[in-house]
């Protein structure tokens, strides 16, 4: 007799998960609270589905913070085998000015989410929509609120992939976390990652430079230095640029309630060659004039160059190039955790075993984002959660 397999949420964990489970082995069921699956799936894919990103492999897997727990299944399953998975749902891919990596042009987030879900239909797997999972029975049976009544599964085995606390919109509000601490599992606090972060801008100064972008720059916090863009709003700053060094600009909010970033707006350049570029000036244009030329700084550059300068250092060649690159903000906070792109927290790694079986839990597993990790932007957080799947289906694929 086939056993049984319960699929605890309709995300991008569970979305591989249903099509790669051995359906000749069990019987497999999907339980998801909306009408629809994979309703984060198509509002990430707004802006453009970035579905990974086409980074080397041995760099690849260290941009997750902690990385340890997902070395094996990155390395059974990687970007490339994800690519191919898509080329072979007919979803061809391209790889961005960025390294990120999309579906053709023309390919809609839509599209590839029909993909998928015919691969699913064609693995024989039964969808239960409008199911909210409210925790577990005295005889731990699942529990799921339907438009009826109360409804009751035992299953052999169990996958959560109910995600994190971002995107409330799509119904992940991560309000399963008192049913697994009634089980005595540590689940952590969510917090913002991938989100905007709080700069109290000087009221003079943002009226000048709001929604200004500042572009091919890099940005440093506790000693990592990333390459990008950000955009100064009216809370703070967000963008590519800063996005990556959430771990450790939460870090620094912890332990000391700020956190220091530094802002380089040449990183091209060293300070000597700005230096050189600027003492030699052309008369018949104004010193400002000089500076925008002779360094390509854009209006927005400039205003934070004269704001943060005084009229003598300003027309100091050594000042202004050691401010060029090294602009220092402090950021008080980060950003709200129902705007954030993704989230940390949530089932401690201390609490999985290698397969991402719960140990307190027998037969019980838990994937994606719904687990205490952190992935920057760039498809990085959506390929975890494939390989996650990915490993786990051919876990209990092969078992006995």
């Amino acid at each position: 007799m086939k056993k049984t397999i319960s699929i605890v949420g309709g995300g991008a964990s569970a979305l591989f998960l249903a099509s790669a489970l051995n359906t000749d082995k069990y019987v497999v069921s999907v339980f998801e609270k909306n009408s629809a699956l994979g309703r984060k799936f198509l509002v990430a894919g707004d802006g453009g589905l970035n579905l990974t990103h086409s980074e080397s492999e041995c760099n690849f897997i260290l941009n997750y913070t902690p990385h340890y727990f997902l070395s094996e299944a990155f390395k059974l399953y990687s970007n490339k085998d994800f690519i191919a998975w898509l080329n072979g749902l007919d979803i061809p891919t391209f790889i961005g000015t960025s390294g990120r990596v999309f579906p053709q042009k023309g390919i809609k987030p839509i599209d590839v989410l029909n993909a998928i879900e015919k691969k699913i239909n064609s693995n024989r797997v039964q969808i239960y929509f409008k199911h909210e999972w409210k925790g577990f029975s005295d005889r731990n049976e699942l529990l799921f609120n339907t438009k009826e009544k109360i409804k009751r599964v035992k299953s052999d085995i169990t996958i959560f992939c109910l995600g994190g606390s971002s995107w409330p919109v799509t119904g992940s509000k991560g309000d399963w976390v008192k049913l697994f601490e009634e089980k005595n599992i540590q689940v952590n606090t969510f917090k913002s990652s991938n989100c905007s972060f709080k700069i109290i801008w000087p009221n003079d100064l943002i009226k000048h430079v709001e929604g200004k972008p500042l572009k091919n720059i890099s940005v440093t916090c506790n000693n990592k230095t990333i390459s990008g863009e950000l955009v100064i709003t009216a809370f703070g700053i967000e963008g590519s640029g800063v996005y990556p060094l959430s771990p450790q600009i939460r870090q620094e909010l912890e332990l000391h309630n700020e956190a220091k970033i530094k802002i380089d707006l040449k990183p091209l350049l060293t300070i000597n060659e700005i230096v050189k570029r600027i003492s030699i000036l052309n008369p018949k244009k104004t010193y400002t004039e000089n500076l925008s030329e002779k360094l390509n700084l854009n209006k927005t550059q400039l205003i934070l160059i004269k704001h943060y300068l005084s009229k003598e250092e300003f027309f100091d060649a050594e000042f202004v190039a050691h401010k060029i690159k090294n602009f220092e903000f402090v950021i008080s906070s980060l950003g709200p955790l129902e705007d954030a792109i993704s989230t940390v927290g949530g089932i401690s790694l201390n609490e999985i075993a290698y397969n991402f079986e719960l140990k307190k839990l027998k037969n019980s597993f838990v994937l994606g984002e719904m687990i205490d990790y952190d992935a920057p932007t760039g498809g990085y957080l959506l390929q975890s959660c494939f390989s996650m799947a990915n490993y786990l289906a051919n876990y209990l694929n092969s078992k006995e």
